[in-house]
């Protein structure tokens, strides 16, 4: 059972998300108004989790999402930022933050259900809609250092591994590409997110970017 947590401050919104999670595998442990709220009802809850608004009372989506990732003891609560506002910086920002998915309110039924199941399962979600952006975004900014991010840990294994889930490959796809079963794929997903303190899926393919570790299309 995948237990979420909403966080919205409108009434309405929190009320169709509420239908939208009546699904058999899915239980809503809790609402939040604010953005203090939504931090407290997770230590309380720990949901699996959260779908996070950034407009909100209090404390906003984003700084909400940056305090469940550097909380230790939230480091299974997965975040979707879900938001009206279609904007570079809030999606990048929330990647930054810690989230592992990005959907915009007018994500129909299907798209949000999965996602949910995606991010509840170890995977990422984004939004088709602003997938091609946050790549230019990554590459309009100055590269990251790469000392001290812990890239020069990896095995070379390792290394075509993180390369394949930043062209977003899932363990399916990186178990094709390199001659692996998927179980040994996700093995070295989980010891790649480990040596490089990364979260998820989606800090390694922020990562990736940042460092100019893969560009926008290298993979064909």
């Amino acid at each position: 059972m995948i237990r979420v947590l909403v966080a919205d401050d409108q009434v309405l919104v929190r009320a169709g998300l509420r239908v939208i999670l009546d699904e058999p595998d899915m239980r809503l442990v809790a609402e939040a108004g604010t953005g203090e709220q939504a931090v407290e009802l997770i230590r309380v809850h720990r949901p699996d989790v959260v779908l996070m608004d950034v407009r909100m009372p209090e404390l906003d989506g984003l700084a909400a999402t940056r305090r469940i990732a550097a909380d230790p003891a939230l480091d299974a609560v997965r975040v979707v930022v879900l938001t009206t506002y279609d904007l570079d910086a809030y999606v990048y920002e929330a990647l930054r933050a810690g989230a592992s998915g990005f959907l915009l309110k007018d994500a129909g039924h299907a798209e949000i259900v999965t996602a949910v199941r995606a991010v509840a399962g170890g995977g990422a979600l984004l939004s088709p809609a602003v997938t091609r952006r946050l790549i230019d975004e990554f590459a309009a900014r100055p590269p990251r250092q790469v000392d001290g991010t812990g890239l020069d840990r990896l095995t070379e294994r390792e290394h075509q591994v993180l390369l394949l889930v930043a062209a977003g490959l899932n363990n399916d796809e990186v178990g094709a590409r390199l001659g692996m079963s998927p179980a040994t794929a996700k093995t070295h997903v989980t010891r790649i997110q480990a040596k490089l303190g990364a979260r998820d899926r989606v800090q390694l393919v922020v990562l990736a970017y940042e460092t100019r570790l893969v560009q926008p299309g290298w993979l064909v």
